[in-house]
C-alpha cells in the first residue's frame, strides 16, 4: 500500500443526493480522473418501462487527487466531503477501485445491496414471513443467510435469501440500553 501524501490516490466522495453524474462531470472538467459505478434499472415512464442507468453506490462518487491540495475537489458544487474517519480522509484501495471497475465493464449484472454483518438486527421483507424481525448469525454460500428469530427464548434458525432481507440498523447501534425508571426524593425537612 502506497502511503505517500503527495501522490493522487482514489477517495469516495460524499455528494449532495442526485448529484453524481453533474459532480462527476464538473471534476472532469477540471482534470480530475473520475468514477462513477452505474447499473441498469427498469423506469416507469407514462405508463412504459424505459431503461435507464443509477449510481451503483448513491450519494457516492470516486476521484483521483492528492490529499493535500483537496480545496479544488471539496468546493465543487455537489460534494459534501471526502469519506474518511473524522476529518482525515482515507484513501480506497486501488485493488477495490478495479474490481468495482472490471464488475461493471464487462456487464455483468450489478445492484446495490445492502451491507450485512452477522450479529446484526434484520428484518425480511418479501414473502409469508414479511415484517419478521431477527439476528443474522451466518452466510451460506454467496445468496442465502441464515436469520435466528427468537420465539418463547428460543432461537428458530431460518435459512433465507439475502435480497428479501433488510438492515434494521447499523451493526454497532444493536444493542439498546433499557430505560430506568428513578423515582426523585425530595428532603423532608423537620
Amino acid at each position: 500500500m502506497n502511503t505517500e501524501p503527495n501522490v493522487d490516490r482514489w477517495y469516495a466522495l460524499q455528494l449532495r443526493s442526485r448529484w453524481e453524474n453533474s459532480t462527476a462531470t464538473l471534476l472532469s472538467g477540471k482534470g480530475y480522473q473520475t468514477f462513477l459505478p452505474t447499473y441498469k434499472i427498469a423506469k416507469r415512464v407514462t405508463g412504459r418501462s424505459k431503461e435507464a442507468q443509477a449510481p451503483l453506490f448513491p450519494g457516492y462518487l470516486f476521484c483521483r487527487f492528492n490529499v493535500c491540495d483537496r480545496l479544488p475537489v471539496l468546493i465543487t458544487p455537489g460534494v459534501i466531503s471526502v469519506v474518511g474517519t473524522g476529518r482525515i480522509p482515507i484513501p480506497v484501495e486501488e485493488s477495490e477501485i478495479e474490481a468495482i471497475h472490471k464488475m461493471v465493464s464487462i456487464g455483468m449484472r450489478v445492484e446495490p445491496c445492502p451491507y450485512l454483518e452477522v450479529g446484526q438486527l434484520v428484518r425480511i421483507e418479501d414473502g409469508a414471513l414479511s415484517g419478521v424481525e431477527g439476528v443474522l448469525t451466518s452466510f451460506r454460500g454467496t445468496r442465502r443467510i441464515v436469520v435466528s428469530i427468537s420465539l418463547l427464548r428460543r432461537s428458530v434458525a431460518l435459512e433465507i435469501d439475502r435480497s428479501v432481507v433488510s438492515p434494521i440498523r447499523p451493526r454497532h447501534t444493536d444493542v439498546a440500553l433499557p430505560r430506568v425508571s428513578v423515582p426523585s426524593f425530595e428532603p423532608v425537612v423537620a
